[in-house]
């Protein structure tokens, strides 16, 4: 299998494992809090819905041989949504997430292959892989902000998280180094299912390092979507695992406060 039908198959996975808990929503669980707290349950199935609506028409667009869409056509996309009821917010979620996967997966070997999609806030177009490795972040981490609302032991799909820390590899957009407090150092960093090591180097800014510090100050071992969702600022005290284990001189809490969340 090419990386971008391991990608894709994940993507179909991720969707129905959450697709599964939609259809069973009535009003009063779709306005309850999600762990993206902003959010009720509805407002992230608006936003997980409205992205594969605007993905869809950027990949078919690509495939038609046409220009991207202009940026009013997002702004008319996320405002017909935001405007839309709990139930429809849901429904499109369904709709739309379906629609977007079998897209992807009628994309033949060669597109799979050779296809550049044009996305408007990257340097270059992109290929598929990448693309629908972007979408899978996005439903895994929303997924899990929908399903740890009502399960503190929720994890991250783990058909998804292989391919999701290949996307972990620029913390500067995602870290607050100043939240540091002028403490400075290096952990290795240790993660299960899958097994890697690497370095987070905690300085101006917070970068990851693929080679494990001879000089580290300190270790950080937990399982690789618990390393996951600390950088997207998902590891709250209730959603951490007991076999995390840190070293040295920087703290879970101050971890997290590097890690506030996107």
């Amino acid at each position: 299998m090419s990386t971008a039908d391991i990608v894709i198959a994940a993507l179909r996975t991720g969707y129905e494992r959450l697709a599964e808990l939609v259809t069973n929503f009535d009003e009063d669980a779709l306005a309850g809090p999600s762990a993206a707290s902003e959010w009720d349950i509805a407002q992230v199935l608006s936003h997980l819905g409205s992205g594969a609506e605007i993905m869809t028409n950027t990949i078919q667009l690509t495939l038609d041989g046409k220009p991207p869409a202009g940026s009013d056509f997002n702004q008319n996309v996320w405002a017909r949504w935001d405007s839309s009821s709990r139930q429809e917010q849901a429904a499109g979620f369904l709709v739309w997430n379906e629609k977007l996967t079998t897209l992807f997966e009628s994309l033949s070997d060669d597109q799979r292959e050779n296809l550049r999609i044009e996305l408007g806030y990257l340097p270059a177009p992109a290929d598929v892989a990448t693309v629908a490795r972007m979408r899978l972040s996005e439903l895994t981490y929303h997924s899990w902000d929908v399903r740890s609302a009502s399960d503190p032991a929720a994890t991250l799909d783990a058909d998804a998280v292989p391919q999701m820390l290949q996307t972990v590899t620029d913390l500067s957009w995602v870290s607050k180094p100043a939240n540091l407090n002028g403490q400075r150092a290096v952990l290795t960093v240790v993660t299960s299912d899958p097994a890697t090591k690497f370095s987070l180097r905690l300085d101006d800014p917070v970068s990851i390092d693929p080679t494990p510090a001879d000089d580290a100050d300190g270790s950080l071992t937990l399982p690789a979507e618990s390393w996951l969702r600390l950088v997207a600022g998902r590891l709250a005290p209730d959603h951490t695992p007991a076999t995390l284990e840190l070293t040295g001189p920087i703290t879970l809490t101050t971890l997290r406060q590097v890690f506030p969340g996107y």
